[in-house]
């Protein structure tokens, strides 16, 4: 993963990555904040009316009492009004914000390259779409709220302070600056333990992920005592990360406040004592003292909100960090056009590659290979000789190190690689099943196939019968990772989907290997038809697969070591003869 400026040294900026997002919603925002101010403004006019209420209310008699209380209504129901208002475009605002941010995330994601998922873990990308965005929505939806409410009200209330009573609002401007120094020092500490924090609740949703992703395994080797320790130990970490985090947090507060609170109460012992003496009416130090506890509670909530952005910043950052990435496979600023028709050639001339996690040891070393139009080539070898190398570098997952890859004497490097993955059919070993229909998994191959042309895939891929003696045929869920399925069943789903596709070039790596004799005859013969003027590169594990081969290349360590037909290379020993007696002779 690339290396971006720690987002724990500058945690507030991280948020103006929002900013984007935010401004999209312009009509939203503009409406928030005019509520807003609304709302602090009849905020800050409560201990005006209390003031009256008090000086002339009480000396007025019945009907000054009645002007003075109604005044304070008014301000009551308009501050109920705009907090009403204000809290409903803030949350919806929120709502779209990290809509928006996930939407932009999740498109990011899918389209960073094969080297970048292979390095990263998935349970920790989800958790960064889900918590992380999670705290986001609250800072937007309601911290961000009640930081600009209570900035604003603390500057109004400082000014009110001063109209009301200069002298005794100098003496509670001290209070100010040794409050907000908590606030610094602790926020420094605190956005370190903050992005902690949310580092142990990704490993403990990743590992949660990975092991419900492999539920049967941990059941049928009865590990299921031992999985639950290894996820209540993380849990055990994270609470222990966010209990730092929630301490250094209550520290502040309670300082901010002990702070605000202390020096207001002094305030006012200083201004009873103006009461006593004549200089001060009793209405206008309740106003002040109004204002003063305004003043302070909305420094107190800056403290606790502060915190919150120091954590929603952390996490902002932990999502900058994947929206800067950027993907080492992508189309070219002007791509070539995919020969039209494609004839289907496909060539690897001196091709040398390493896995990114593997630098010390290449999966293809000057590897060549030339596969004609419509031929059938089966790539036979040892684990590891880079079988599946071939198919990933085809594929373009990645690019080469060294040497061209080509498809009709067009190096593949120049086309947009959505379009050669379209001219491309894959079938994999363990195929991908997902959590939806059999008509929506066969689909995936072709998402604009209507239904007659999906059950003729069906037919073709000889899975008619067990799809039709499903609850609901071809509409049935068929559950996460195809678990309602036999083996041999899913295979057939995903030859389905390559056969729906259509496409001029296919890959199979041993698509049948799961399938059982019976079963295995029925496919085979769909995908002869299938392969019949198409190329083909077939990964093959079973003797059925090499002797329909047009050509055998026998690969090793990356690279090609013998390639003919199947008599041919028996006849000439070495390592596929080997292979035959180990792997497809007995």
């Amino acid at each position: 993963m690339s290396t971006p400026a720690d987002p724990s040294k500058a945690p507030i900026g991280s948020l103006r990555t929002l900013w984007p997002f935010v401004r999209r919603h312009k009509g939203l925002f503009v409406a928030w904040l005019v509520a807003l101010a609304c709302s602090s403004t009849a905020t800050l006019s409560f201990p005006m009316a209390t003031r009256v209420v008090i000086d002339q209310g009480f000396a007025a008699g019945g009907a000054g009492i009645d002007r003075a209380f109604m005044l304070l209504f008014v301000a009551a129901f308009a501050l109920a009004l705009s907090t009403a208002a204000r809290f409903f475009f803030v949350s919806l605002l929120g709502e779209r914000v990290v809509a928006d941010l996930r939407e932009r995330l999740y498109t990011h994601l899918l389209a960073l390259d094969a080297g970048f998922h292979d390095r990263t873990r998935s349970g920790e990308l989800v958790s960064r779409l889900t918590a992380d965005a999670e705290l986001l929505r609250s800072v937007v939806g309601s911290t961000m709220s009640i930081a600009l409410r209570s900035a604003i009200t603390v500057i109004g209330s400082i000014v009110m302070l001063f109209v009301t009573s200069p002298y005794l609002a100098a003496y509670a401007l001290v209070g100010i600056p040794l409050a907000v120094l908590p606030i610094v020092i602790g926020g420094r500490r605190l956005k370190k333990i903050s992005r902690a924090s949310q580092d142990r609740i990704a490993d403990a949703n990743t590992l949660a992920a990975e092991t419900l992703g492999a539920i049967r395994t941990v059941q049928s080797h009865a590990r299921e005592p031992y999985e639950h320790g290894r996820f209540t130990a993380a849990l055990q970490t994270a609470v222990r990360t966010a209990r730092k985090r929630i301490g250094a947090q209550s520290i502040v507060t309670a300082v901010v406040i002990t702070i605000v609170f202390g020096a207001i109460t002094l305030v006012l012992w200083s201004g009873a004592h103006d009461v006593v003496a004549g200089h001060m009416t009793a209405g206008t130090l309740g106003q002040f003292v109004l204002y003063a506890l305004i003043g302070g509670g909305s420094i107190g909530a800056l403290a606790e909100v502060w915190n919150e952005v120091q954590r929603a910043a952390g996490g902002m950052g932990r999502i900058s960090e994947l929206l800067q990435e950027t993907p080492a496979i992508r189309a070219p600023v002007a791509p070539q056009p995919l020969p039209s028709p494609l004839r289907g050639e496909i060539t690897f001339d001196n091709v040398t590659f390493h896995y990114p996690q593997r630098p010390d040891q290449a999966a293809l070393a000057d590897f060549n290979l030339r596969v004609r139009p419509g031929e059938t080539v089966a790539l036979v070898g040892p684990s590891g000789a880079g079988k599946s190398t071939v198919f990933s570098l085809l594929l373009r997952f990645h690019d080469p190190d060294a040497g061209r890859v080509g498809v009709d004497d067009t190096d593949i490097r120049t086309l947009d690689p959505a379009i050669l993955r379209e001219a491309i059919a894959l079938v994999p070993q363990q195929p991908t099943i997902f959590a939806t229909t059999a008509r929506e998994n066969i689909r995936y191959g072709r998402l604009e196939a209507d239904a007659g042309q999906i059950e003729a895939a069906v037919r073709a891929a000889h899975a008619a019968d067990f799809i039709g003696a499903l609850p609901d045929g071809l509409d049935t869920e068929l559950g996460e990772r195809g678990a309602r399925l036999s083996g041999g069943q899913q295979q057939r789903i995903a030859i389905a989907r390559a056969l729906l596709k259509d496409a001029p070039i296919l890959l199979l790596d041993e698509a049948t290997s799961a399938l059982d004799a019976q079963s295995e005859r029925a496919v085979q013969q769909a995908l002869e038809t299938l392969m019949e003027g198409r190329t083909s590169i077939v990964i093959a594990h079973r003797l059925a697969t090499v002797l329909k081969a047009d050509r055998i290349v026998v690969m090793d360590h990356g690279r090609v070591v013998a390639e003919g037909t199947h008599e041919q290379l028996l006849a000439q020993g070495g390592l596929y003869a080997e292979l035959a007696r180990l792997q497809f002779l007995d």
